[in-house]
């Protein structure tokens, strides 16, 4: 299975910016990184009238689409599925996968939070996030690693999963 760490928190907390930063720090380190962006919404994907859109349509499942730098491929899920488990082989050359929420996933979830946002942090009210990251101070009873020390930051959460 993947080892993975969701990075969660409220919108506009910097969840995005910091998953980008830690990409980039991580690849430094010579780690391999995937990122699976969750979201909650239905949304879709592929365009309708397009060839690969009419494909699926069809019942084709999964639909891949090449161009000469990407591949997109389009897998259907179904409710309940352990879509993780689907994606595993994918991320197979990943040493860490970092999910962009699915808060309520299993799995460790360290939360991005900026005081400036006026929200309180989700960590005070859950008890499934190991950190926050922050330079602010949340009044919560895990650790907060200082979002201005990314070197720090990367360090931490590759220790979420890299522990035997």
């Amino acid at each position: 299975m993947m080892k993975r760490v969701h990075i969660v928190g409220r919108k506009n907390h910097g969840k995005t910016r910091l998953i980008v930063e830690l990409i980039e720090e991580l690849a430094r380190r010579g780690i391999r990184v995937g990122v699976v962006k969750h979201s909650a919404h239905r949304h879709e994907l592929d365009r309708p009238g397009k060839d690969s859109y009419r494909q699926r349509k069809a019942g084709a499942d999964p639909v891949a689409v090449v161009t000469a730098e990407l591949i997109g491929i389009y897998l259907g899920r179904e409710a309940g599925e352990d879509f993780y488990r689907k994606l595993a082989p994918l991320f197979g050359h990943c040493q860490l996968v970092l999910v962009e929420g699915h808060i309520d996933a299993e799995g460790p979830k360290v939360e991005v939070w900026r005081h400036g946002r006026g929200d309180p942090p989700l960590a005070a009210m859950r008890s499934d996030i190991a950190a926050v990251v922050s330079d602010d101070r949340p009044e919560v009873t895990v650790p907060v690693w200082p979002r201005s020390q990314l070197a720090f930051v990367a360090e931490q959460l590759w220790g979420l999963v890299d522990a035997p």
